[in-house]
C-alpha cells in the first residue's frame, strides 16, 4: 500500500476522486496508527508519520468511498493526570462524516477493568465499537436553494425523525423512521398544509445506545448523546450505513427546501457520549482527554454542568475548531438553515461562569457561514448560574422558557399572572429589549419533546414516568399543568371538552403571540405519552406520533393489517384539532399585526392619522386596565386592542404596513363571564376565534359584533375579534 504525506488539513477523512487523505489532532499521543477494517474482521494498520502541529496526517491513493477505518492512539495511560491513551480501542474519527455500525457492549469498549477503573484494560474493542467511514461528498444538488425564511415569517415544528413517521399510514413501512421518510411527500404535505416553514429536527448527529438503557430494555430515543459532530445518524437511514446516510440526509433537505421548509438541527456540542469517568473510550477520551474535556481538579473525573458526566473544554482551540468546522460543514456542504443548541450555557462557560462574551461567541459572531443562519439557544444548563433566559448575544433567538411557564400559569388559572403574561404576549420586552434584540429573539412554545405533550399537559397533574425504569424519580415534577379534574385517561364529557378547549387555547395563545412560535410534533393531533414527560428513553408507540387515520395502511388497499396502529381512537379529537391548528397558523400567516418586527409602543404611530395606540389593555368590562387591576389576585380576564393601523415597522420596500385590528378576549377563570367590547376602538367587529366551540374558528361565519356589545367567554375560553382595516 502506498502511504503519501498528505496534508494536515482538512482533518478527517477527505476523498478527491483518487485517495484519501487523513488527518487526527492528538497533543496527547506518542504514535498514532490509522486502521483500514475490512469485511473479514482484519484491519491494516498504517501508522502517521507526518505531523504539524499535534495533527498526523497521510495520504493513501486508491483508498475510496465506503472505506471504514479508526485510530488507535500509543501515548500515556495516567488516569490520575488526566491522560487516557489506550492503544486496545479502537477509536472513532472526531471528524468522521460517516459512521457504521453500533455498540455491542461489554468490558472491551471501555478503558479499564470493570470495577478497577484507574487500571488499564487491553481488551481489544474493534469487534465491538463503531467504525468511521469515508464518504463521497459529491452530491448533486440541482437548483437547491434555501428558503431563508425572515424571522417575522417563520413558524418552528419540532420534530423527531422516527418518532414523526414510524407509524404514518401512507408510508411504505421500508421508509418508517427514516430520513426518506421525513422527505416523503405526505410527510411533506401535512408540514405544508399546516403552514410549517421550518422543521427542527432532534438530534441527528450519530449518537450511542447508552450501556445502561441497553441492559434495560430501553433505547436513548431523544439522542441526545452525540459521539460524530459531522456524521448523520446511521440508524435514520433506510438503505445502508457506508455513506448512503449522508446521501438520504441530503435528499431530505433537498425535497423539504423544494416545498419551502427550512431544516434547523438540534445540535449537542456541550458533551460527548463518552460520559464520565467510568464511560466507554470511543473517541477524544482515547485521542486526548485533557484536550477535550473540562477535568477537575482531580483529573481522574470530569465537570460537568449538562448532566451527563461532561463537557467539552470550551476553552481549547481544538475543541472551538471541532464545533465551527461541524456547523460550517452542515451548513455548506448539507444545506441546513440554522441550528438549536442544546444546553447552550455550557457553550459559554469558557472557565467556570456562563459568559456572553466567551470565545465560542466571538467565533459565531464573526464566522461568514455560521452568523447567516438561524441561531437558537436553549439558555440554560444544570450548573450553578446555568438558567440564562434573556442573556444571549444579539445574534441569537432564545427558547423562551419563561413563556412557556407563564403561558401555563394563566390557562391553570394561577393568580396574580395578567401582568407577566402581558409581556410575553408582546414579545418578552424585558428580556429582549435591553440588548437591542426585537421580539423575534423569542421562540415561544407551550410544550416540547423534553416535559408533557400538550395533551397531557390538560390531562395529567403529575409525571407517570415508571416505564423509564427510575422509579418515577426522573423527568421534572413542578409542570405547571392541570388535569382539568380527572388524573389521566377519562370517558366524562364534561372533562373531555375542557381538555379539548384548553389545547384550542394554547394554540391560539402561541400563535397569536409576538416572536416566533415552536409547535411539538403531533401536538396538533392531541399526541399523549400517557403521562410520561421524560420520554427520553420510549423508542416505541408511546412516543411515536400516532396519525389520526387509522382507516388507511401503508399498502393503500384500506386493509387492517399493519402491526403498527395508524391512529388512536381519539374520538376525532385529532381531526379537529388538527383543523384548528391549521386555520390559527394560518390566521397568523395572514396578519402581520400578530407577527411584528418591533416591540409595541404603547401610543399611536408617528405619520398616520389613527389617533388610537398599537396596543391597548382592557378590563372584561371595556375599561382601560389600571395598576390595580393587573395586580389584583382574582384577575384571571383581560381584552387586547391590537391596532392594525399602528405598525410601525415598513415592508421590505420602505413601504407603510397596515393591517385589520384584532381585540383578544382571554378568560382564565373558571367562571363564565360577559366582556364588553371597547367603546373607542372600532365600532363593528367579527368573531372570528372561540375557543369554546368544538370547531374553535369561525372565520366567514361568526357573528358580529358592535361597540359596546356584550360577548359571552365560557370559563376558560378566548374569543377573536377582527375589524377589517
Amino acid at each position: 500500500m502506498q502511504v503519501w504525506p498528505g496534508q494536515a488539513y482538512p482533518l478527517g477523512a477527505t476523498y478527491d476522486g483518487a485517495g484519501t487523505n487523513f488527518a487526527v489532532f492528538s497533543e496527547a499521543a506518542h504514535r498514532i496508527e490509522l486502521c483500514l477494517l475490512h469485511d473479514d474482521g482484519s484491519e491494516t494498520a498504517v501508522e502517521l508519520r507526518e505531523t504539524d502541529a499535534f495533527v498526523r496526517h497521510a495520504y493513501l491513493p486508491g483508498v475510496m468511498p465506503g472505506q471504514r477505518y479508526g485510530f488507535r492512539v500509543h501515548g500515556p495511560y495516567e488516569p490520575q493526570r488526566g491522560a487516557r491513551c489506550n492503544s486496545a480501542k479502537l477509536l472513532l474519527d472526531p471528524y468522521a462524516r460517516a459512521v457504521a455500525g453500533q455498540i455491542q457492549w461489554g468490558e472491551a469498549v471501555y478503558g479499564y477493568p470493570f470495577g478497577r477503573p484507574d487500571a488499564r484494560n487491553d481488551l481489544d474493542s474493534a469487534p465491538h465499537t463503531m467504525s468511521s467511514v469515508v464518504v463521497n461528498p459529491y452530491f448533486d444538488w440541482g437548483d437547491d436553494r434555501r428558503p431563508r425564511t425572515d424571522y417575522h415569517r417563520t413558524v418552528i415544528y419540532e420534530a423527531h425523525v422516527k418518532g414523526l413517521t414510524m407509524l404514518h399510514p401512507g408510508l411504505p413501512k421500508e421508509l418508517r423512521g427514516t430520513y426518506a421518510g421525513l422527505a416523503h411527500p405526505e410527510v411533506i404535505a401535512h408540514l405544508t398544509e399546516l403552514g410549517v416553514t421550518a422543521i427542527e429536527l432532534m438530534p441527528v448527529h450519530q449518537f450511542v445506545q447508552d450501556h445502561r438503557l441497553a441492559d434495560a430494555g430501553l433505547a436513548n430515543y431523544w439522542g441526545y448523546n452525540t459521539i460524530g459532530f459531522f456524521a448523520p445518524h446511521n440508524a435514520y437511514a433506510s438503505w445502508g450505513d457506508r455513506g448512503e446516510q449522508v446521501l438520504e440526509f441530503k435528499q431530505a433537505v433537498r425535497a423539504l427546501h423544494q416545498a419551502g421548509i427550512e431544516v434547523i438541527l438540534d445540535v449537542v456540542y456541550n458533551h460527548t457520549a463518552e460520559g464520565n469517568h467510568l464511560g466507554p473510550t470511543l473517541s477524544f477520551r482515547g485521542l486526548d482527554n485533557a484536550s477535550y474535556y473540562r477535568l477537575a481538579d482531580d483529573q481522574r473525573y470530569y465537570m460537568d454542568t449538562t448532566g451527563t458526566g461532561n463537557s467539552l473544554l470550551m476553552r481549547s482551540p481544538h475543541v472551538l475548531q471541532l464545533i465551527m468546522d461541524s456547523l460550517r460543514y452542515w451548513v455548506t456542504e448539507m444545506h441546513v438553515d440554522g441550528f438549536r443548541f442544546d444546553l447552550a450555557a455550557t457553550l459559554a462557560r469558557q472557565f467556570h461562569e456562563v459568559d456572553r462574551l466567551s470565545s465560542f461567541f466571538d467565533l459565531v459572531q464573526q464566522d461568514p457561514v455560521v452568523s447567516q443562519v438561524k441561531l437558537i439557544a436553549e439558555p440554560w444548563d444544570v450548573g450553578e448560574g446555568g438558567y440564562q433566559v434573556g442573556n444571549f448575544p444579539p445574534l441569537w433567538t432564545e427558547w423562551n422558557g419563561k413563556y412557556r411557564d407563564t403561558v401555563r400559569d394563566l390557562w391553570r388559572g394561577e393568580p396574580r399572572t395578567l401582568a407577566e403574561f402581558a409581556g410575553r404576549l408582546t414579545g418578552s420586552s424585558d428580556l429582549y429589549q435591553d440588548d437591542g434584540r426585537r421580539p423575534l429573539a423569542s421562540i415561544n412554545f407551550a410544550t416540547c419533546h423534553d416535559g408533557f405533550t400538550l395533551h397531557d399537559l390538560v390531562s395529567y397533574n403529575d409525571k407517570h414516568n415508571e416505564a423509564n425504569g427510575e422509579g418515577n424519580r426522573d423527568g421534572e415534577s413542578h409542570n405547571r399543568s392541570w388535569n382539568c379534574g380527572v388524573e389521566g385517561e377519562t370517558d366524562r364529557p364534561e372533562v373531555l371538552e375542557l381538555r379539548e378547549r384548553q389545547m384550542r387555547n394554547f394554540i391560539a395563545t402561541l400563535m397569536l403571540s409576538q416572536g416566533v412560535p415552536m409547535l411539538s410534533h403531533g401536538d396538533e393531533f392531541g399526541r399523549t405519552q400517557r403521562g410520561n414527560n421524560n420520554g427520553y428513553c420510549q423508542d416505541s408507540e408511546l412516543s411515536w406520533v400516532h396519525w389520526p387515520d387509522p382507516g388507511r395502511t401503508a399498502d393503500g388497499d384500506g386493509d387492517d393489517d399493519d402491526e403498527e396502529r395508524a391512529g388512536q381512537d381519539d374520538g376525532g379529537l385529532g381531526s379537529s384539532l388538527l383543523e384548528f391548528t391549521r386555520a390559527m397558523v394560518w390566521l397568523r400567516r395572514d396578519h402581520p399585526v400578530f407577527r411584528r418586527r418591533r416591540f409595541f409602543h404603547g401610543r399611536p404611530v408617528e405619520g398616520t392619522h389613527d389617533e388610537l395606540s398599537d396596543i391597548a389593555w382592557f378590563t372584561p368590562e371595556g375599561q382601560e386596565m389600571t395598576q390595580r387591576d393587573w395586580q389584583a389576585a382574582h384577575a384571571k380576564a383581560l381584552t387586547v386592542f391590537l391596532n392594525g393601523h399602528a405598525i410601525s415597522e415598513p415592508g421590505p420596500r420602505g413601504e407603510r404596513i397596515s393591517d385589520d385590528s384584532f381585540l383578544l378576549m382571554f378568560n382564565a377563570s373558571a367562571e363564565t363571564l360577559e366582556f364588553a367590547v371597547p367603546v373607542n376602538h372600532g365600532r363593528q367587529w367579527l368573531a372570528v376565534v372561540d375557543t369554546a366551540r368544538p370547531d374553535g374558528v369561525l372565520t366567514g361565519a361568526g357573528p358580529k359584533v358592535a361597540a359596546g356589545d356584550r360577548v359571552t367567554l365560557v370559563g376558560r375560553s378566548m374569543v377573536v375579534l377582527q375589524r377589517p382595516a
